[in-house]
């Protein structure tokens, strides 16, 4: 998969989430809650693409026992992952999944955006 069919998808997935937005963060695309948190990044490291996302230091080792995840440069020690690309077929709505973990995680805890039932109500 090329790196602007990931790009596309990805955008696609976090943009769907409410008052998410892209921006670019040390020359990478990210995404993040409205003015806050980053909670997703699509970067190449040593060569490899690969969706950065956070999932927490408590759910991490899950995480990195699986061969397509490598603990993130950088901001790993806080609980991100990241998904190699190329490691095997991605699978969007694992790939969804982890990014509406990782927004979660994110955004203020005071927003709706941080509680999924919220936004069922409306």
């Amino acid at each position: 998969m090329f790196y602007g069919d990931v790009l596309k998808k990805l955008r696609r997935v976090c943009l769907a989430l409410p008052e998410a937005e892209e921006f670019v963060s040390f020359g990478h695309p990210a995404f993040r809650v409205r003015g806050g948190k980053i909670f997703a990044v699509l970067e190449t490291y040593k060569g490899e693409l690969g969706i950065c996302v956070n999932v927490g230091k408590t759910m991490q080792g899950l995480f990195l026992a699986d061969s397509r995840f490598f603990r993130t440069p950088y901001i790993g020690k806080f609980g991100w992952v990241t998904l190699r690309v190329e490691a095997a077929r991605l699978n969007w709505t694992e790939i969804r999944d982890l990014a509406k973990g990782s927004y979660q995680l994110a955004a203020p805890k005071s927003s709706s955006a941080a509680d999924p039932a919220s936004r069922r109500r409306r």
